[in-house]
């Protein structure tokens, strides 16, 4: 696939999956807007990414504010005049049992992990139906399967699994393909603020968790969003790809 006249715009672009997600396509010469919250991570993340051959332009915003996601899409046409493709990386990660959750707790994590991923979806209707385009969106294995200490997040996780393969339908008319990636454990630097956290949970002690014995680089979640995005993966949509070493299937 030439992806040298694409533009693909990555929420949560600044770090961990997104990041490594919008170096692979820089790298293959695509137009890449980076999201983010924190601007001088958005920044560092440009100066790093600048080197390679696609053009590439940080655009801040909190995608759990619904005006923000609109000036977001916005402003990635003004940026490059199109839009080919859309990934939603932004989330995070908390792990409470649920009888320590309070209700701002859990209106966090549904604004940012579900409704951010829902506004971003719709702002970016209109011009990937125009180029055909595709929307991949990241899950987690907690969204495929139950996860002990996390009930809340594993709720957001599986609410944008249903929300990928419904949306998949209704927009399968207009050839625009929607799939959802589901890693489990990735070393970035949610995993270290995780670890940091829990002193018990080591990446020794997570690896043993693995039919593949060890934890996933962010590049290699990245390599199968990219594979969706293009037309290589022109026959799937409405797909929850595990990228998870075999965790879902112990």
């Amino acid at each position: 696939m030439d992806w040298k006249d694409k533009v693909i715009l990555i929420s949560g672009g600044t770090s961990g999956i997104g990041l490594a997600t919008a170096r692979i396509l820089l790298g293959k010469g695509a137009g890449v807007v980076i999201n983010g919250r924190d601007v001088a991570k958005g920044r560092a993340a440009l100066s790093h990414l600048q080197s390679l051959p696609g053009s590439c332009q940080f655009v801040p915003g909190d995608v759990s504010d619904e005006r923000a996601c609109c000036r977001i899409v916005q402003e990635t046409l003004h940026h490059f005049g199109r839009l080919d493709g859309l990934v939603t990386s932004a989330g995070y990660y908390e792990e409470q049992l649920l009888e320590n959750v309070a209700a701002r707790d859990v209106e966090s994590l549904f604004a940012t992990n579900v409704y951010g991923t829902i506004y971003l979806c719709r702002e970016a209707l209109e011009p990937l139906k125009k180029n055909q385009g595709s929307i991949v969106m990241v899950s987690s294995d907690a969204g495929l399967q139950g996860n002990i200490g996390c009930s809340v997040y594993s709720a957001t996780k599986g609410a944008v699994v249903s929300f990928c393969k419904s949306l998949a339908l209704e927009l399968a008319p207009h050839d625009v393909r929607v799939n959802c990636v589901c890693p489990g454990d990735v070393k970035t630097p949610l995993l270290s603020r995780q670890m940091e956290a829990n002193p018990d949970e080591t990446e020794e002690s997570l690896r043993q968790q693995y039919p593949l014995y060890r934890l996933a680089e962010a590049s290699e979640v990245g390599q199968v969003i990219v594979f969706l995005l293009s037309r290589e993966a022109s026959y799937m949509t409405a797909t929850a790809v595990p990228v998870d070493g075999g965790l879902t299937s112990w």
